[in-house]
């Protein structure tokens, strides 16, 4: 117990000292690169984020807690530390050298309390220089955690972009839009569709839309069944969905898995579905001279 009492003493010794060395840690981090990179506006702004910590670490050592990564004072500057670390993320720097950046800004604060603690015993400087590493250890893995947390969220939202631009809708007619697919098709990319497809339909006001998978390589019971949502969710937007591109192996496939497409428009090509479409919108579609011949 008298153990437990002293490193509770020395976490709220240390937690005074960081309180009132606020100023002068904040203003050595400031010029850190992690910090400097993240706040670009100005010096000031960097400091602001710097005392901001400070003062977060000052929580967590009155606390006591000062292993504890869910300790309620990171809580207030966990959004902070995730944009130093995505700065530094998207400045290219790997996580290991973010951690050794992190770990840089407890020289500026060791030397002030040692500064503080001149006149205390070895042993008394000694403990608080352990919990001040402890800490700062533990702000260390409070911002790796959030660095691979942006990282993640960078990867989704990143994912999520290259799904939409490998899904484009095009409008080839008034009235009739169109999605190409190219490669596989799984749950995420068939949702993204989905959506692309309806937005399309409603901004475009299109009466048909063409879902053309000459170059998708496979067709399982999965995608079949996106594939038949997409339709439904078409026509109950008020369009005609037609699929095209039914290659005979994926014709086969489709026979073998016992799908039933009955209701379903398709056509073998792109320039069929377009063709149809058109047609049922009452345009004459005809083809033109045979190559060689002449125009009658």
């Amino acid at each position: 117990m008298a153990d437990d009492d002293t490193a509770d003493e020395v976490a709220k010794e240390l937690g005074g000292f960081l309180e009132r060395r606020r100023e002068q840690i904040a203003q050595r981090w400031a010029d850190a690169p992690l910090f400097r990179t993240a706040f670009t506006v100005s010096r000031d702004e960097a400091v602001e984020a710097c005392k901001a910590v400070v003062d977060a670490l000052a929580d967590v050592a009155r606390s006591g807690r000062l292993e504890d990564v869910q300790a309620p004072g990171f809580g207030a500057v966990r959004d902070q530390l995730g944009r130093m670390a995505a700065s530094r993320t998207r400045a290219g720097f790997s996580s290991s050298h973010i951690a050794g950046e992190v770990a840089g800004l407890r020289e500026p604060a060791t030397v002030l309390l040692r500064v503080e603690l001149e006149e205390a015993s070895a042993e008394h400087t000694e403990a608080c220089l352990l919990a001040l590493t402890v800490l700062m250890g533990t702000l260390r893995l409070v911002v790796m955690e959030t660095s691979v947390s942006a990282g993640e969220e960078l990867i989704a939202r990143q994912r999520l972009q290259l799904l939409e631009v490998a899904t484009p809708v095009i409008k080839l007619w008034e009235g009739i839009v169109a999605v190409p697919l190219i490669g596989t098709l799984d749950s995420a990319r068939s949702q993204v569709v989905m959506e692309s497809l309806l937005e399309a339909i409603v901004d475009q006001r299109a009466r048909y839309a063409i879902l053309d998978i000459t170059g998708v390589p496979t067709v399982d019971s999965l995608v079949a069944q996106h594939l038949m949502k997409t339709v439904a969710a078409a026509r109950l937007m008020g369009a005609e969905c037609i699929v095209s591109g039914i290659r005979p192996a994926i014709a086969q496939t489709i026979v073998h898995l016992g799908i039933d497409l009955g209701t379903i428009i398709t056509r073998a090509g792109l320039a069929d579905a377009l063709a149809y479409a058109l047609t049922e919108q009452g345009i004459v579609v005809s083809q033109g001279p045979a190559q060689g011949g002449s125009p009658r």
